[in-house]
């Protein structure tokens, strides 16, 4: 096969290239508790008001707050106690003015009260006088009615990635199955002669491997559903079956590890080419990761990852995630992930033309957060062990000093230690 030359672009282009493939629009109703993680396949608009009814928020008196004003300890409030309101009441006297009633954290409010005072803030005097010690205004500890939604408003938005926060309000209004957009199908195969299973001892020469279960691994946290396709040799027609094999079987998106460069083993730019694919590109200008495909397969993406498994991780991690939460259907799948400021404990060098992605460690002194740059050969595992995440160096630069603050993109939410004395 004639060997091809890298057609790098930047990462930004690759960006705008992967948020170009369709999202998924399959939907399918799950049960409210396995919503979780999921992205909402449609709007989903309240039924009814929550609160169903205004509620209080504290033990205490609903009172009208006018007849407070200016109450204080030193000069206190009396009002006439025209009864008690309990937890599960429905039927509720108006409450008249200067008067208050007693009510739990819960109960629904008299009509005509606009606020709750605090018991602490009260005392009872007798059987039908209450002190109130602190003025309050309309609306003080007081849930209203509608005031978390209002019925026929927008609950949750389509393409939002659902929290355990979001199901308790789905929850609250008794939505107890959910419309989420069908998981991404991810077919993942790991290209190389050299490439034994985990389970086998390499020979001389070969390597386990480490790519295939990490993509398969991510994919599954990320919200895809991952294809094994295996190992597949430095041969056309393995790699083009192999492909073949991913695309009838409903792959959303086919991840090939390895055969990304311009060696003469390199063989997938040539065989998705012969297979119809449109070549989209061939290198991304940043560092670890320049050997990076993106193709266009009869509407599908096909992401070829470097070999190289912390090169791959940082690319999935830049890329390729991202694309898997846009096929999701989530809409800010291409936000900037989590990040938090840290200062550089040592000066980071760059090229100037490509991004760089540096592995950093995270350690807490005493006057602060600080960023500890890690061993960055991309053929070392131990570097995406010890980091907490990525610093990126902009392409018009040519390093970062010591002690700047850079921002770090995160990749989990392990602790960050203190550094070692």
């Amino acid at each position: 096969m004639e060997r091809t030359f890298f057609r790098v672009v930047s990462v930004e282009a690759m960006r705008q290239m992967l948020m170009a493939f369709a999202p998924l629009t399959d939907t399918e109703d799950v049960p409210l508790e396995e919503a979780l993680g999921r992205v909402c396949g449609h709007d989903i608009t309240a039924p009814e008001d929550l609160p169903a009814r205004s509620r209080s928020a504290m033990d205490g008196y609903a009172v009208r707050a006018q007849d407070t004003f200016g109450a204080s300890e030193s000069l206190p409030a009396y009002l006439e106690l025209a009864g008690a309101v309990p937890i599960d009441a429905q039927d509720i006297p108006a409450l008249a003015p200067e008067t208050c009633m007693a009510l739990p954290t819960g109960a629904s409010l008299p009509a005509d009260a606009d606020a709750v005072v605090m018991v602490e803030h009260t005392q009872c005097l007798g059987t039908d006088t209450v002190e109130i010690r602190r003025s309050v205004a309309p609306g003080d500890n007081v849930l209203l009615a509608g005031e978390d939604v209002r019925r026929g408003a927008q609950a949750i938005s389509r393409g939002t990635r659902l929290r355990a926060q979001d199901l308790g309000l789905l929850a609250a209004l008794g939505v107890h199955t959910v419309p989420v957009v069908r998981r991404p199908r991810v077919a993942v195969l790991s290209t190389g002669d050299e490439l034994v299973p985990v389970t086998a001892a390499p020979r001389p020469g070969q390597i386990r491997d480490v790519n295939g279960p990490v993509i398969r691994s991510l994919a599954r946290q990320h919200g895809g559903v991952p294809l094994d396709l295996g190992l597949v040799p430095d041969d056309e027609t393995a790699l083009r079956d192999a492909l073949c094999q991913g695309f009838d079987a409903g792959a959303d998106l086919i991840c090939i590890s390895g055969g990304s460069s311009v060696g003469v083993r390199d063989l997938t730019v040539g065989v998705l080419e012969a297979l119809g694919a449109q070549i989209l590109a061939h290198g991304v200008a940043m560092a670890p990761g320049k050997p990076t495909i993106v193709a266009r397969w009869q509407e599908r993406p096909v992401l070829g990852l470097p070999g190289q498994m912390a090169s791959a991780f940082v690319v999935l991690w830049v890329l390729g995630i991202p694309l898997l939460r846009h096929l999701s259907g989530e809409t800010q799948a291409f936000a900037p992930p989590p990040w938090t400021l840290a200062r550089l404990t040592h000066n980071i060098a760059s090229k100037p033309g490509r991004e760089e992605y540096v592995r950093v460690r995270l350690v807490r002194r005493q006057d602060g957060l600080w960023a500890q740059p890690v061993n960055a050969k991309s053929g070392l595992l131990r570097s995406l062990l010890d980091a907490h995440g990525l610093v990126r160096v902009d392409d018009n630069l040519e390093g970062i000093q010591a002690g700047a603050t850079v921002p770090v993109i995160l990749w989990d939410a392990r602790p960050f230690g203190e550094e070692e004395s």
